[in-house]
């Protein structure tokens, strides 16, 4: 028997994606809301309630609802908006965290799935701080630059009006007052005892993402390089499919935040010197960074293998 999905959002940016990484999948059986009847509360209400997989691409506010509507006690939900990741009543949907995270996730009913800007913060400080060597009360400074495709279909039309303004041809910082939405999931799931100082930019590209954290190397326990740093890591994450440590070292000079779009991939780079390490996460803000990142969820939460449909 097919496992059916619905999509509520599905003609936003991320439902779209998910629908492109599994529409032709055989084992799944997709559950298609008419256009018009999108925004019924009462045909939304049936399509919510007659899956056994519901993805959220909404506004916080309506993924909440969502959820309120939702009585069949056999539904399981993959939320995509901010509304859910700090709430302990949800599995945050990052499985490469650990592997008790990943059967969290696998025995869920409720899995919140991460931010983009989080993701990529998370993949380096987390097991850092797991491992002792990123003290809690670190006073974390990152930067996260992305393809405008993670602003919705607003910026999107905004970057690729015709007569757009020239503004757009160059980066643009925004979350000037540091407190962006994804902070919150950072500092909890990364275990930080402080909100990290976070600044987000984004660039004249549609999709692809490079988040960075800069550590002074005095103020980590037991490692002091960052080659030992990067040995670390790549202990940590060595039987993650889709979460890559490069070989300290091995990586270009130069690195282009869109060298990973259109795949499920986050690569972690370390570089620096022996004052100071520079980790750098590398991945899709549409893939590993949102959709991708919910179908391999969906995967797990159906206990197939979790690359099905993201090679």
């Amino acid at each position: 028997m097919k496992t059916k999905v619905y999509i509520d959002g599905q003609s936003g940016t991320t439902g779209l994606q998910i629908y492109d990484r599994i529409g032709a999948r055989e084992d799944l059986e997709l559950l298609r809301i008419d256009e018009d009847k999108r925004h019924d509360k009462e045909e939304r209400r049936k399509f919510l309630n007659a899956a056994d997989i519901v993805f959220l691409c909404l506004p916080d506010d309506g993924a909440r609802e969502a959820v309120s509507m939702i009585d069949n006690p056999d539904v399981r939900v993959i939320d995509a908006s901010t509304a859910h990741r700090t709430n302990d009543d949800w599995v945050y949907g990052y499985p490469e965290l650990s592997r008790e995270q990943r059967e969290k996730i696998r025995n869920g009913k409720r899995v919140a799935n991460p931010g983009c800007h989080a993701t990529g913060i998370i993949s380096t400080t987390a097991p850092l701080v797991k491992m002792g060597i990123l003290p809690i009360d670190y006073p974390l400074s990152c930067y996260s630059l992305s393809g405008y495709s993670g602003g919705g279909k607003k910026m999107i039309a905004d970057y690729e009006a015709k007569d757009r303004d020239k503004k757009y041809d160059a980066p643009c910082n925004y979350a000037l007052g540091l407190t962006h939405k994804h902070v919150p999931e950072i500092t909890k799931i990364a275990g930080l005892k402080y909100a990290p100082v976070f600044m987000p930019v984004v660039d004249d590209y549609y999709k692809g993402m490079a988040s960075s954290v800069m550590l002074h190397n005095r103020l980590l326990n037991g490692v002091k390089t960052p080659e030992d740093i990067c040995k670390k890591l790549q202990e940590y994450y060595k039987d993650e499919h889709f979460v890559r440590v490069l070989p300290f070292g091995e990586h270009d000079a130069r690195i282009y935040s869109n060298a990973l779009a259109g795949t499920n991939y986050l690569d972690i780079i370390v570089d620096g010197n022996e004052e100071h390490t520079c980790l750098i996460a590398l991945f899709d803000n549409l893939g590993k960074g949102a959709s991708g990142a919910a179908v391999q969820n969906m995967n797990i939460m159906l206990g197939i293998d979790e690359n099905t449909g993201l090679e």
